[in-house]
């Protein structure tokens, strides 16, 4: 047996207390569980709960995935953001179809979110961009993701560059930083359970309505 082999099967899931999560208790909307469940990730210790991964078709229809920061949730929807000239960006605006995953192990949660994308305006960008950090600000004016990329030299002197914008022009704007917001159709909520009797409970939405129905696991 390899070490990925024996690394693979010597692996435990939820090696802890699971909350309990009775789905009779839950809300009409999804939003107000998201933020409650939201909240007890991060006092529950969760690493950086505010991770996701974002699902997009590009052009030939294949599936791609990444992991991208939670910006905002709120009556719109989810909010993220990126380079409009980046893969996710062009992908987005050939296929505004998305999906969003959360994944809380310190409590054996998920959150799956699917919807149509759309963009905020430029001053939310703007807002957006600058509400973060100067490391932040200095990757988004470096600009060119997911480009090719010469060398790691090329990198650094670009960044180099980028910092020293960012510290002495906090004002400064990346113009192709763009604001996404996914307005979910679909919102599930899984929780785990020790005996394998998860819990899924998805939220549907039918015209201006939610629809709240058990799935099995």
């Amino acid at each position: 047996m390899t070490d990925f082999d024996h690394a693979l099967r010597s692996l435990r899931v939820w090696d802890t207390e699971l909350p309990v999560f009775d789905p009779r208790t839950a809300p009409a909307d999804p939003l107000p569980l998201f933020h409650d469940w939201f909240v007890a990730a991060a006092r529950a210790g969760q690493i950086e709960p505010h991770t996701m991964s974002l699902a997009t078709v590009d052009e030939d229809g294949r599936p791609d995935v990444r992991t991208v920061m939670l910006h905002d949730a709120d009556e719109r929807g989810w909010h993220f953001a990126s380079h409009a000239t980046s893969a996710k960006g062009r992908q987005l605006a050939a296929r505004p179809d998305a999906a969003l995953h959360f994944y809380w192990p310190a409590q054996g949660r998920q959150v799956r979110v699917r919807g149509r994308v759309t963009t905020g305006t430029p001053e939310e960008a703007y807002a957006d961009l600058h509400a973060r950090t100067t490391g932040a600000l200095a990757s988004a004016l470096v600009g060119r993701q997911s480009e090719v990329l010469g060398s790691r030299e090329e990198l650094a002197a670009s960044s180099a560059v980028a910092w020293e914008r960012a510290s002495t022009d906090p004002d400064a704007h990346a113009k192709t930083w763009t604001l996404y917001v996914l307005e979910p159709a679909e919102v599930e909520f899984f929780q785990g359970d020790e005996q394998r009797r998860h819990v899924r409970l998805r939220y549907r939405r039918e015209t201006t309505t939610w629809v709240r129905e058990l799935l099995w696991p």
